[in-house]
């Protein structure tokens, strides 16, 4: 590919354009690296992307960074030095440049807030001198060599951007909420009233979600005057990630991930990922009285202007409401959010290729080694969705240096095959 269009400016895209740029610094084939986003470089760590405050602090390690693990396996002979470059554009090599590295470590290598991690994204996108266009995409289309993407401006100027490739990453709308109730907060409409510090007064405050987007909003709601705050999940109880070596290394080694049976893999994600809180976060929230945690499944919602009533479903268990003075929807963003951009032809491409209508399930077991859907012409990359079938690292921070090299890999193939077919022709003209 010689263009790879990207939507959305968080780590998935920096790793991309900083492995791509050494690529090219070292002599190597890569694409060109265009990337659209709506706020800014690192938008979802800051205030502005509806996802955080950004005084909260990042749930893994910032040394998991644009290069992590430093394994690069992008093309024999080459990934020593790859790896070597690829530490320039560390997170230890971020605070080293801004004269912050001692300290950090003094501190205890503490997990940075969401506004540094921000920071740091822009950092790499400024030494990488990746393009990055500022505006929201409209619609993708398919292309005769490739993709079509309509972006709108913030001033209403429309771009149309063509590439041979698309990577969508990002977990899609932060303002959406499960039903619209004066009392329910999506969690956009949650991180602004805390900016400006207008959270309603509450006795009885619920969060629903288990992950770390409900951990974070718990984290806060326990530091405002509530009487009771409720997490609810469809979870036996709210687990606290996995942070032991061996459950890691399945995330920072995606080679391990193929050994796995399917049952093993969703049971590994179920541990570790889906519906669990933070150490920090778990420990921040054991010693308080006033946190209960809720199983179940919404259903419904109802209730008058004077309070929400939420009512769980649970297996083998009758329906039971609670009501609420406030909640919060932090259940997270929506896997196939990207649909609603794709036109009907670009939607046809992908069912073709997955062998029927697009779900999640079939979706994610159409996701190859390079993370792309397997069967289409024109690479649509879906880090996002390729947790159960290469490993659960990708959707998240964990392994975002093999992320690039699987993304780019593309590019050392097709320049292979350029090499190969280009001697072919020079000995039978010679």
């Amino acid at each position: 590919m010689d263009r790879l269009l990207v939507v959305g400016a968080g780590p998935k895209a920096m790793a991309v354009a900083a492995k791509a740029h050494v690529l090219r610094q070292l002599g190597l084939p890569a694409p060109e690296v265009v990337i659209i986003e709506s706020h800014a470089v690192g938008g979802n760590w800051l205030p502005s992307g509806g996802w955080t405050d950004g005084q909260h602090r990042l749930g893994t390690s910032p040394e998991k960074d644009v290069g992590f693990p430093y394994h690069s396996s992008w093309a024999r002979g080459h990934n020593r030095a790859i790896n070597e470059a690829m530490m320039g554009f560390s997170w230890t090599s971020f605070l080293v440049e801004r004269g912050g590295y001692a300290e950090w470590v003094d501190r205890g290598r503490p997990s940075p807030h969401h506004h540094v991690w921000a920071k740091y994204l822009q950092w790499v996108a400024r030494k990488s001198g990746v393009e990055v266009v500022h505006a929201t995409v409209r619609t993708v289309s398919a292309a005769a060599q490739g993709w079509e993407v309509l972006a709108v401006e913030a001033d209403g100027t429309e771009r149309r951007l063509q590439s041979d490739a698309l990577m969508i990453t990002g977990p899609g709308n932060s303002a959406r909420a499960l039903a619209e109730h004066p009392k329910m907060l999506s969690i956009a409409e949650f991180w602004d009233l805390i900016g400006r510090r207008e959270l309603p007064s509450t006795s009885r405050a619920a969060v629903i979600g288990g992950g770390e987007t409900a951990g974070s909003a718990m984290d806060e709601l326990v530091r405002h005057d509530v009487l009771t705050v409720s997490v609810i999940s469809p979870a036996a109880t709210i687990y606290t990630r996995g942070e032991s070596y061996f459950e890691n290394s399945l995330y920072s080694d995606p080679g391990k991930w193929r050994a796995l049976s399917i049952d093993e893999r969703r049971d590994v994600v179920r541990r570790t990922d889906r519906g669990v809180f933070s150490v920090r976060v778990q420990e921040n929230l054991l010693g308080d009285s006033r946190v209960h945690h809720l199983q179940g499944r919404v259903v419904r919602v109802g209730g008058d202007g004077d309070g929400i009533e939420l009512t769980l479903r649970n297996d083998r268990r009758p329906d039971a409401t609670h009501t609420f003075d406030l909640v919060v929807d932090a259940t997270g963003g929506q896997p196939l959010w990207f649909l609603e951009m794709f036109d009907s032809d670009a939607s046809d491409l992908v069912e073709l290729a997955i062998g029927g209508p697009i779900d999640k399930p079939r979706l994610e077991a159409a996701i190859g080694h390079d993370l792309a859907v397997t069967g289409m012409e024109a690479k649509l990359f879906l880090p996002n969705m390729a947790g159960m079938a290469q490993g659960p690292g990708f959707p998240n921070l964990s392994c975002l240096g093999e992320l690039s090299d699987r993304v780019l890999a593309e590019s050392s193939v097709r320049s292979g095959m350029a090499r190969r077919a280009a001697s072919g022709l020079h000995r039978a003209l010679g």
